[in-house]
Order: C-alpha cells, then structure tokens, then sequence
C-alpha cells in the first residue's frame, strides 16, 4: 500500500512566517529522474546518477526496473553526494517480474514502464494505490496495443491493470489525439525493442525529456518540425544504448512554489540554485513575469543536454492576464500554484485550456477552485479553468478555524496551499500532508530554510 493511505492524515496550518530569503536548491527533476532510471536499465553496463530525486514515485520506477532484472543500488558517500548505480540489462532483455508491479500514486511510472514492457515477451500487472487507480490509462493502451500488446484492464482502462507484450511488437505511426509527454513516451519507449521505425507525431509539443535522453543513451532517434510546430519524431528499433553519466538538474515544477511563494511574500529576495529550465517545462516562469514577476536568471549553462540557472527571484507587484492556453502543456503541473499567484495579483487573471487537469491526481480545477474560495480568494470555475480576481497584493483571510482544506492526496493541491498560507492572514490549513512525501519529501524543511523559520 502507499504510505499517504496506511498512516494517519497529518494536517498542518501555514502561516505567514517572514520573507523567503538567502539560497536553497530543490530537488532533481522527476521527469528526468524516472528517465533516467529506465534507460540506465536498458542500456548494457553502469550508469551513474547524482541529483536523483528519492521520492515515492521515482522509487516506484526503481522498484519495478529491479523486478525486471537491472541492479540499481543508492551509494550515499559518492564524490558529488548521494550516486544511484544502474546496472542494466540491455534492450529486449527484461525478466519477466515475480509479482504484481506496485506503482503507489505514480501516474508516469505506470504509462512509460506499460510501453516499456509492451515490446517484451513478458506478463506485467500494474497496481497502484487508490488516488493512481482512479486515473484512466486508455489513451497509452490504444497506441500499444497497435503495436501488438494484449491488456486485460480494471473498467474505464484503470488499474489493475495486466499487460502482455509481444516480441516482435510492429512499428507504428501515431498521431498523439492529445497533448501528452507520457502518451508520446510509451510509444518511444515501446519502440526501442520494436524492428524498424516507430513515428510519433506530436501536433502540439510537450516536454521532451525522453527524446534528449534516448538521444543521449544512443538511440537513432530525429526529431522534424513543421511550418505550424508538428513534430514528427521517428525512433529505429532494436536500439543499443550505452551507459551514461547523469547530473540530473533541480526540477522547475517543485522550484515553482517557492518562485510563487518569493514573487507574493513582501520583503523576498531568494535564489534556487540548478533549476532544470528546458523550455517545454518551464512555461510557468514565462507567464509570472507576464504578470510583473521579478525572476532572474543566473548563470545560466547546459548539463547533460539540459539547460539550467540559478533563478533570483524578488517580490513582485503581480498584474492578472488572460493565460494563452498554448502554454497549457508546458506548464500543466503548475497551474495550481500558479492559482495562488492570481489570487494575490491585481485585477483578473483568466485560465482556459485546462481540461486535462480534471485528471490529474483530483480534479485539480474543481478542487483549487473550492480550496482558495476556502481561504477567501475570489474564483470563478468554468469547463475549462478558473477565472481570478485578485487581492492586488493584500494578503488572503485564510481558512476559518475548524475547516481544512480538502487535497484528495493530491500533492501539489497541498503545496500550493501551504504557499497561499504563506501570504494570509490566518494561515491555511491542509487537511494532509504526507502526499508531499511522493513528490518533494524536503518541501517542509525547504520552507522553514527559506523563511528563517
């Protein structure tokens, strides 16, 4: 079972607590973390990996790729800090796993290993804990099973879930009906063990982790992009890959609440060092400044084909805008953060394009709309977003004594609330907080570090 369903919920009120100043560094980015477990398993040899991220979902991936046959052992006392060492297995040669695969609340490990195992001969059942096994998984097992995969699925194409692969699987062209990094990623990963060339055509462009690092592992992989920004990315099967040498940079979508919380909290001046800044992820920090954000970048380099800065940011005078759905994909995971940072702005700030936050962890619009109206903010929900008006930089009241509110285990519905208490008169109270432990375990500590707490 998953941790955030066998103990205790552990509510706590944040408050305001003093400006966010001086420097922290977030964790690794988790997209990447995952990444680069699997293909370190995949490729024949050692792969070294500093900055992964240790929550419960990269821990899933972990746990799964070792039933599958890799070692992968954590080394604390390394010369750059903790090291993750993968021993891999190479392409076409994971073992057919003893028992069920555990995937906790881990949406990305369940869909990118599904298209890992697809193109195997081997049986894998996916479970996950309640939150996970509530999430529709149709949209990875339409393109897999084209390629010859057999799934037996609980109703509505949900965990559990059994996946048959097949060896040789047939390549595909597939056209993503959706904006998906996770979709387009199964399909990749499905065609590293499939003979000949397995095409994904992305009419609009997500983050795109998987291509760099396929590429940086060794994979034949090319990406083509159109007039009117389709990319077509082609990968040729029956891949070799090569250990790598991973520095895994510090992930924007957990940089994104303290950027958030600096931008609102007055008297802030705080610098995140190694921020992952590739540019399908880091929409959120584009749309602040839209807002009259103070975020700077430092020292800005490229690790491991990953572009990465230190961000100073200050606290802001925030204007509201009408949020142009285009940057929906590159910035998905943030919006409830980015919710706070409206009901703090001045004047309206308009969000549209949001459908695929109905299934996220929760309904991540319904659920932001019902938490910040608990804390006094003014939101209206539509089918497709929320629509904010402002404090224009007064604090929030915060939630009434004796109501909490409702995260329905989703972490960043918790994190995004303990970054409204910040700047609010009475605190917010959260009704749990151990779904953090899945994404961010630090962010409690962080917090207190950068508040002088």
């Amino acid at each position: 079972m998953h941790s955030a369903e066998t103990s205790a919920p552990r509510p706590r009120r944040f408050r305001a607590a003093g400006p966010l100043t001086g420097r922290i560094r977030v964790p690794g980015d988790k997209s990447i973390s995952h990444r680069s477990i699997m293909l370190g398993a995949l490729a024949v040899g050692r792969t070294r990996v500093t900055g992964l991220l240790e929550g419960e979902d990269v821990m899933s991936t972990a746990a799964a790729m070792r039933a599958m046959g890799a070692t992968i052992e954590r080394q604390p006392d390394g010369a750059n800090g903790t090291e993750w060492v993968i021993d891999g297995v190479g392409v076409g040669s994971l073992l057919q796993p003893k028992t069920a695969l555990d995937m906790g609340n881990s949406g990305t490990s369940t869909r990118l290993l599904m298209g890992l195992v697809a193109s195997h001969p081997i049986t894998a059942t996916f479970i996950g804990d309640a939150s996970l096994s509530k999430r529709p998984m149709g949209r990875v097992i339409e393109p897999l099973s084209q390629m010859g995969a057999d799934f037996t699925a609980a109703p509505g194409g949900r965990l559990p879930l059994t996946l048959r692969g097949i060896a040789p699987a047939v390549p595909i062209a597939y056209r993503l009906p959706v904006a998906s990094a996770q979709v387009k990623s199964a399909v990749l990963l499905a065609g590293l063990n499939t003979p000949g060339i397995t095409t994904v055509i992305e009419p609009i462009p997500t983050r795109d982790h998987s291509e760099r690092m396929l590429r940086g592992f060794g994979a034949d992989l090319t990406v083509e992009v159109a007039a009117d920004g389709t990319r077509t990315i082609r990968l040729t099967g029956e891949a070799d890959l090569k250990p790598q040498t991973i520095v895994v940079p510090g992930d924007p979508s957990s940089a994104a609440f303290f950027v958030v919380a600096a931008l609102i909290v007055p008297g802030s001046d705080l610098r995140i060092e190694n921020v992952g800044l590739n540019p399908t992820r880091a929409a959120l920090f584009d749309v602040l400044r839209a807002m009259g954000g103070q975020i700077e970048e430092l020292d800005r380099r490229e690790v491991g084909g990953e572009p990465v800065a230190d961000l100073r940011v200050r606290h802001s005078a925030l204007t509201g805008i009408a949020v142009d759905p285009a940057v929906v994909p590159s910035m998905v995971d943030e919006f409830p953060v980015l919710f706070v940072a409206a009901a703090l702005a001045s004047g309206r700030t308009v969000t549209t394009g949001l459908e695929e936050l109905r299934v996220k962890e929760s309904d991540r619009i319904s659920v932001m709309r019902a938490a910040l109206e608990l804390a006094g903010a003014s939101v209206t929900e539509t089918e497709d977003g929320l629509i904010i008006d402002g404090t224009g930089g007064d604090p929030l009241p915060g939630t009434p004594d004796g109501t909490t509110v409702a995260t329905h285990l989703d972490h960043r519905i918790a994190m995004s609330m303990a970054v409204a208490g910040l700047a609010s008169r009475a605190g917010v109270e959260v009704d749990d907080t151990r779904p953090i432990a899945t994404s961010f375990p630090v962010f409690e500590s962080l917090l207190s570090q950068a508040t002088g707490e």
